[in-house]
């Protein structure tokens, strides 16, 4: 298997630049749209889609904008479930072309994740560049016991899915700064952050934002079979937590059992010529880096009092104006990776200025840049990734795959178990095409909910299967929006460092996971344990 990953990572880093992967994909998409268009490629089915008399106030990039009179939405939009034929669409017509030319810029401009990671690493970038980043890790090393640092990464990395892109864009350089501290190689660390991150994404420890729309659409979906059948948001709460910690156990001992033994020793000279080298602090600087610290603490209670008076005082502006609500459908929640940036620079801030490593605005301002000048090539990547999904969205290609799994499945004549068994392992495919949580179920629950439910499947053990299907694919998905800067980070550590280094790091977790959760899955159902409060696995 070693010779087989070997291999994978070889092949993978032997191909073009991932700039030109994505060009390729994009042709491929154009002609396929074609060729579909051509052959009258189209499915009947039902979709789950938000209802349109709703008018929702707009924050843009998190930011509250006055005098908008229209009534607020509630806490989860609701669903309406509707029967739609859906046919493929070329981009080789006149209204296709016109599509290309016309929404290269827009389509670049919807592309979300660009301006995420510039905000996100605002503070990131402020916080190592001053020094504090490393200070952490010193510290974190000296605390907490070895033999936990690996199962430690992986579980902050499933619990920072609550605040979406925070766990990619903070988490994963963390891990492997963690790693190279403590001698082990830096890319495993990078792989645990990954994997704790993205493998089991759609769990967590506590309720997630997502959480609410899922159940907002079975809600809807169920109501075609079972109008009096209604689920709340814990539906699978006790499921949920005992597969982050689960899927951290699984993932740490792969990384240890497997992926360590496999990259060998560190070898220094593997990493490019400016990379930062691992400083040994002589004992002024450790005293510095103490004040620093200490500095960092005032400062991040500062900014944290402020961001608290903000959201916790009763009429704050970050809660939601007409509900007074903080954790739903707030401002607060939509600010939050603004928010986790502004603590990470008040903390950058604070360690500089008492660490003296950062001294100035001028210094501050050019550590910022630093930053945003690493970042040129990932920018341009997303530019290309941003038009492949707006061709691969308009030619309906995504729909039509996983619309037309589904209903092979649908028709497939097997018992509940391994009707459930199949579903989860249609999501995973699925998922190599369509790595949205939301969009996947958008399109499975109209056809799932109800089957499930005439076979006397309650709606909670589905999503419970959906959960477990709709993760491990995501870290060696091409579509992963975040891979071109895991491959980043990978370069700063290994220079020739490719697409086929992050693949074959990350196959182990993708294929281990998936059969070891899907038999977690399996006992939990045989068991009969209740999914949450209320949430039995059969209906009653």
């Amino acid at each position: 298997m070693q010779k087989v990953l070997d291999g994978i990572e070889k092949a993978g880093n032997k191909v073009p630049h991932p700039a030109l992967i994505f060009l390729g994909l994009i042709v491929i998409v154009i002609v396929a749209s074609q060729i579909l268009a051509w052959s009258g490629t189209s499915v009947t089915t039902e979709v789950a889609e938000p209802g349109t008399a709703q008018v929702e106030p707009e924050y843009p990039g998190g930011t509250s904008v006055p005098g908008n009179d229209a009534p607020p939405a509630p806490a989860v939009p609701n669903f309406e479930v509707h029967k739609e034929t859906i046919t493929a669409k070329t981009l080789l017509d006149g209204d296709g072309i016109r599509f290309i030319f016309t929404t290269a810029v827009q389509n670049f401009n919807d592309f979300g994740v660009v301006a995420v990671i510039l905000v996100a690493m605002i503070g990131v970038g402020v916080s190592e560049e001053a020094g504090l980043i490393a200070a952490l890790i010193r510290k974190m090393v000296k605390v907490a016991p070895k033999g936990a640092i690996t199962f430690i990464i992986v579980l902050l990395g499933g619990i920072s899915s609550v605040a979406s892109d925070a766990g990619y864009l903070v988490l994963i350089p963390l891990g492997a700064a963690a790693f190279a501290s403590l001698g082990r190689h830096p890319l495993a660390g990078i792989a645990a952050a990954y994997a704790g991150v993205s493998v089991a994404f759609f769990v967590n420890i506590l309720i997630t934002p997502a959480d609410g729309i899922i159940t907002e659409v079975t809600n809807e979906t169920i109501a075609l079979v079972a109008p009096g059948v209604h689920l709340n948001v814990t539906q699978n709460l006790y499921f949920s937590i005992a597969s982050t910690i689960f899927c951290a156990l699984v993932m740490t001992v792969i990384t240890e059992r497997l992926l360590e033994p496999r990259l060998g020793k560190y070898d220094a000279s593997e990493a490019p010529s400016d990379a930062p080298v691992d400083h040994q602090p002589s004992d002024e600087e450790m005293a510095l880096e103490s004040r620093g610290l200490r500095w960092s603490v005032y400062y991040l209670l500062v900014a944290v009092a402020i961001v608290s008076a903000l959201t916790f005082i009763p009429g704050a502006p970050l809660r939601n104006p007409d509900t007074g609500e903080i954790f739903g459908n707030s401002p607060f929640m939509s600010s939050l990776l603004f928010i986790i940036s502004m603590l990470f620079l008040a903390a950058g801030l604070g360690y500089g200025r008492g660490a003296k490593s950062l001294v100035g605005s001028t210094n501050v301002i050019n550590a910022i840049v630093k930053t945003f000048n690493g970042l040129g090539g990932l920018i341009f990547l997303m530019l290309l990734i941003a038009q492949f999904i707006a061709y691969f969205n308009y030619s309906n290609i995504s729909t039509l795959a996983a619309t037309g799994l589904a209903d092979l499945l649908e028709r497939a004549d097997i018992g509940a178990l391994p009707l459930l068994i199949g579903f989860i392992l249609l999501v995973a495919i699925i998922d190599l095409i369509m790595p949205g949580v939301i969009p996947k179920w958008a399109i499975l629950a109209p056809i799932f909910v109800p089957l499930f439910y005439r076979l006397g499947i309650a709606p909670q053990t589905v999503i419970a299967a959906y959960r477990v299907g709709d993760g491990p694919m995501n870290v060696i998905t091409p579509l992963m929006v975040y891979l071109p800067f895991i491959v980043l980070v990978c370069q700063r550590y290994r220079k020739k460092a490719g697409i086929g280094t992050v693949v074959s790091m990350m196959l182990p977790y993708t294929f281990i996971v998936l059969v070891t959760w899907t038999l977690f899955y399996i006992a939990w159902y045989a068991i009969g344990i209740p999914w949450g409060p209320d949430a039995p696995v059969h209906l009653g």
